[in-house]
């Protein structure tokens, strides 16, 4: 009989050493502020250090990989994104894992529009304007993003061919390396998470012009979409969850899920994630696996239309 209850008794004393929260982009956006979120609060509730590892590079299969290849015990965790689970699977000829099949999905964390902005030396004020000089410089124009692979690289691709343009994609290795370019006007445009765009929009520093959402975001109603600027249908979301290894105890996930949910139902936490443009939506790990394989169904389409390959 006590042979039988030990596996499930050493579940139970979960956590007993340090969990580190695995980031595949630099310190500053989306991944790393819910990262930090969630260790924040895990950390008065925890008798166990909790720490935001960021791993950066590679379109986010760096962090990934580290992920897939741990143990699967509950002390390395990653927050997976659309890049990772959902695109870089089509857009890379080979990956070091599988984009699902290497990691137990534990909770949807939160999503966000992007946003399109643009450098204020570009001299366009609309989308109208931009598609309007891009036509007549193809190839001049170029967009940054945070990676090859990511939901910001595929926003501008999805936007080229939609917008019938060609603009050239100028890779960095995350967001913050990307925005003194568009600033100064080295690059003309990128597609950016809204909640770390925003305080850029807000300090007028760029132009934002349009969300790539079908609908307008609670966070910046006053920015327009680009569906109901002429593209219609255009759809691309930023979202984040959090996932472990492949093959971690069903008790560990469903303990980390339930702490994930009660980290991200507290009143003061929704308001300081909203606030920033994030919308918090965390739910079943069943729910999460679904989502993630309609998403990779959804963006294989999108990667093959668009020709995009890994640089």
């Amino acid at each position: 009989m006590s042979c039988l209850l030990a596996p499930a008794q050493a579940e139970r004393v979960w956590p007993r050493e340090t969990i580190r929260i695995v980031v595949s982009f630099p310190p500053g956006g989306a991944p790393d502020t819910l990262a930090r979120v969630l260790a924040e609060d895990w950390q008065k509730t925890l008798n166990v250090p909790i720490v935001v590892e960021n791993r950066p590079g590679h379109g986010g299969n760096i962090g990934a990989d580290l992920v897939a290849k741990s143990a699967p015990d509950g002390y390395t965790l990653l927050i997976g994104t659309v890049g990772i689970h959902a695109i870089n699977g089509a857009l890379y000829e080979k990956l070091s894992y599988d984009p699902i099949a290497d990691f137990t999905p534990i909770s949807f964390l939160a999503s966000t529009p992007n946003v399109l902005i643009v450098s204020k030396q570009l001299g366009v004020q609309s989308l109208k304007d931009l598609i309007t000089l891009a036509k007549a410089k193809p190839d001049e124009l170029t967009f940054g993003s945070s990676g090859t692979g990511t939901s910001i690289h595929m926003s501008g691709e999805l936007f080229k061919e939609m917008a019938g343009v060609q603009i050239r994609h100028i890779p960095y290795k995350g967001r913050a390396q990307s925005l003194p370019d568009l600033v100064s006007g080295r690059i003309s445009m990128l597609f950016d998470n809204l909640a770390s765009a925003l305080p850029l929009i807000k300090s007028n520093e760029v132009l934002a012009l349009g969300v790539t959402t079908l609908k307008r975001s609670p966070s910046a109603p006053e920015i327009p979409t680009l569906a109901e600027q002429g593209l219609k249908g255009f759809e691309a979301i930023s979202w984040f969850s959090l996932m472990g290894p492949a093959k971690l105890p069903r008790d560990t996930q469903m303990r980390i899920n339930q702490l994930t949910q009660q980290t991200l139902s507290k009143p003061e936490v929704r308001t300081r994630l909203m606030s920033g443009g994030l919308e918090p939506n965390p739910g079943s790990p069943e729910d999460l696996a679904r989502y993630i394989q309609l998403e990779s169904n959804k963006w294989r389409k999108i990667v093959q239309q668009s020709g995009a390959k890994a640089q």
